[in-house]
């Protein structure tokens, strides 16, 4: 069962996309803001990361920065979901190494088919 882990600063949010990719057959675990995220992330190795940007202590774009230097998370596949959605922003995202970049509100199936493409491309690689 894949882990992931969701990143965000709305409980409400976070909560529903936990259980919506939970019903989906993933296990989840949650962090309100980029720090807890980052130290999640080096503690429990997820095989994918979902992330807001805007959040408070250490925005999606720290957070994500931080774990591409670290050679422990470097490789996680990483997925903004965030409510900013100027080409710039995205932009952003991917020059830091985001693997996908949807917008607010995003329908379960979609997110659902973006972790599932992002695994089996990480799986293609590391074979």
């Amino acid at each position: 069962m894949p882990k992931i882990l969701v990143i965000d600063d709305d409980e409400l949010v976070c909560e529903m996309i936990s259980t919506s990719l939970q019903i989906e057959g993933f296990e989840t675990m949650r962090a309100h803001d980029g720090t807890e995220g980052v130290s999640a992330a080096k503690s429990y190795l997820p095989d994918l990361i979902v992330c807001d940007i805007i959040m408070p202590n250490l925005d999606g774009y720290g957070t994500l920065k931080a774990l591409r230097e670290d050679p422990a998370t470097a490789m996680i596949p990483f997925v903004f979901l965030t409510g900013q959605s100027a080409k710039s922003d995205m932009r952003q995202g991917m020059d830091l190494g985001a693997d996908d970049f949807l917008t607010k509100p995003v329908m379960v199936g979609e997110l659902v088919a973006a972790i599932r493409t992002r695994l089996q491309k990480h799986q293609l690689v590391k074979k």
